[in-house]
């Protein structure tokens, strides 16, 4: 069956205290981005990269590209003015069945054990959303006040949330909500039910020079 990768990397850097958009920044000698991606062409060097990047990224994208000789079918999108557009935007470059993980562009820690668990999902049951538990206590607001939750009935949610691609493009056809929080809620408001499976720890969102430096350290220990 045919894999896909989306990366969406539309970052400007602001929490990160940056000019330079989050995704280009460097971590452990290579941009963000490059370690991302590589994760994916390890996993499958067949399989087929459609990055998503704001337009005028494009250009700085195929400098560091040669810079870094990443080879595989990596092929560039234009991004839109929302994620679920640009999202959308990358669906649409996509032909054919197969599965789609569709991943953040700072999230270069997903591991081969992950990626084998959303694939193996999402051709068993049309999707996979991996997730992590929440370890520390979590309290709800409740107007002035807040009172405990029980933890063990939540979950943190990772990337790549993945996909039959003929039923991601199909909940794509929806109108974009502000309750669009990431792909699953997509395909949630369509009626399709969403499968959970075991994310990594390690497989963290890059935000802020903390997580920048959290990453490294992790990257140094593999």
């Amino acid at each position: 069956m045919k894999k896909f990768a989306l990366i969406v990397a539309g970052g400007v850097g602001s929490r990160m205290g940056a000019e330079l958009p989050k995704q280009f920044i460097e971590l452990a000698g290579k941009p963000i981005l490059v370690w991302t991606i590589q994760r994916f062409l390890d996993f499958d060097p067949e399989m087929d990269v459609v990055l998503v990047l704001p337009a005028s990224q494009l250009e700085r994208w195929e400098q560091i590209r040669r810079q870094f000789q990443l080879t595989g079918k990596i092929r560039l999108v234009s991004g839109g003015e929302t994620r679920f557009q640009s999202v959308k935007n990358g669906l649409d470059a996509i032909s054919g069945s197969g599965i789609v993980f569709i991943h953040d562009g700072v999230r270069p820690l997903v591991s081969a054990q992950t990626l084998q668990h959303c694939l193996q999902t999402a051709q068993e049951k049309g999707n996979a959303l991996p997730v992590s538990p929440v370890v520390e206590s979590l309290r709800q607001l409740t107007g002035q006040a807040s009172q405990h939750v029980d933890r063990s009935r939540f979950r943190l949610v990772q990337t790549p949330q993945t996909f039959q691609t003929e039923l991601i493009k199909k909940a794509y056809e929806q109108r974009e909500s502000d309750f669009f929080t990431d792909d699953a809620s997509v395909c949630e408001a369509a009626g399709i039910a969403i499968h959970l499976v075991d994310g990594n720890p390690e497989n963290i969102k890059i935000t802020n020079p903390m997580d920048l430096r959290v990453a490294e350290a992790l990257l140094n220990l593999e």
